[in-house]
């Protein structure tokens, strides 16, 4: 039965945790800033070149949410205050559960508030490109790099994010050889930049007829959908462009005709691909996207270079490399080796849940950079 006594202590702190983020955030000048530019796109002749609007408009997309988000905060701790009132006049059963209520979408709004406040890179707030390629492991590493995919698949549809596959390679026997997907949805770079890495499954495999355990690992990579007015030079004599006929799982869905894309960047070796397409000029256009969001990250990573986490520099997929454990066997957990966070809902995870995971890595890297240890 619930006690107004703990509820009033519950709400007490969150207030006070409410009173300490509303003086870090930078509403006015969001607000200010976002003025400007409904000011600049009102202008005659704003509209002429729509294409050179595209990081305005995605800083307007961004401000926006923003400050729909300290609205939205603003209002939960209002309904808070009001409710501590009403509950302790009313203190009924009916009244203390509204008031549990309220205090639980605060305490969700401020967690979502301070989580925003992390992802001030300057390409967090960017569409993201991510690829997942199993390692080590066999069929299995094959299958978990399809189970992972459902998993992101299934948190951006939690969080109402669009997702366009550019690409798949299915395995021989089962799940996929690669992936890429673009995602985009506020901030989906910021929030997904932290999965980067290798992650390992430990399981009973089911391609093993004697029910052995065996460890998978697959290797995430994520890059920001870079805007398109960005100047990432790529010569046409540094390209080697191949056309193949698209491959499907079982011999299915293959196309009649050559529209699948092989871009390799020769200066770098970068090998990008697309056939999701059944036209050859999209799967070049977005392969070409593909490949500029590489090197884009290839630049920022060679700036970056002194960093001890540069993931351009990552070990092998397969033993003592892993960023992240997801084990169902002998028992049942899923840890991050950065942030030491764990959850024992592993079904829960691999279902999608991992906006825990996100915010844990996020708030590490945070700390890191304030000590000066990343």
């Amino acid at each position: 039965m619930l006690q107004f006594a703990d509820l009033k202590t519950q709400g007490q702190a969150l207030l006070e945790q409410y009173e300490t983020l509303w003086g870090r955030l930078d509403s006015v000048e969001s607000r200010e800033r976002l003025n400007e530019i409904e000011a600049q796109l009102a202008k005659p002749g704003a509209w002429d070149k729509p294409e050179l609007l595209t990081p305005v408009l995605r800083e307007k997309s961004s401000l926006e949410f923003k400050l729909s988000m300290y609205a939205a905060l603003r209002q939960s701790k209002i309904d808070v205050d009001d409710w501590l009132v009403l509950a302790q006049e009313d203190q009924s059963q009916d009244a203390l559960e509204a008031l549990a209520e309220n205090l639980s979408a605060l305490q969700n709004r401020l967690d979502e508030t301070e989580l925003s406040i992390l992802l001030n890179g300057p390409d967090d707030n960017s569409p993201a490109i991510l690829e997942i390629h199993p390692g080590a492991g066999g069929v299995d590493a094959q299958d978990w790099a399809e189970m992972l995919l459902r998993m992101y698949l299934r948190w951006a549809e939690s969080r109402g994010f669009q997702v366009d596959e550019l690409d798949r390679l299915y395995g021989d026997e089962a799940g996929i050889k690669s992936v890429t997907l673009q995602i985009s949805g506020p901030y989906a770079y910021g929030l997904l930049k932290g999965e980067a890495g290798i992650h390992r499954l430990i399981r009973i495999s089911p391609f093993d007829s004697s029910g052995r355990r065996h460890t998978a690992f697959a290797s995430i990579d994520v890059y920001p959908d870079i805007d398109t007015n960005i100047e990432i030079e790529v010569r046409e004599e540094d390209l080697r462009i191949d056309v193949f006929r698209a491959s499907g799982p079982g011999g299915q869905h293959v196309n009649r005709t050559n529209s699948a894309i092989r871009i390799t960047h020769l200066p770098s070796g970068i090998v990008v691909q697309c056939q999701n397409e059944k036209s050859q000029l999209k799967n070049k256009i977005s392969a070409m996207k593909v490949l500029k969001a590489r090197l884009y990250e290839r630049e920022i990573k060679e700036l970056e270079a002194s960093k001890k986490a540069d993931y351009a520099t990552k070990d092998a997929i397969a033993f003592g490399s892993q960023i992240r454990t997801y084990t169902l066997q002998p028992y049942r957990l899923v840890k991050d080796h950065r942030s030491n966070w764990e959850d024992s809902g592993v079904d829960a995870v691999l279902d999608g849940r991992l906006d825990e995971f996100l915010r844990a890595t996020l708030l590490c890297a945070h700390s890191a950079r304030k000590t000066g240890n990343a």
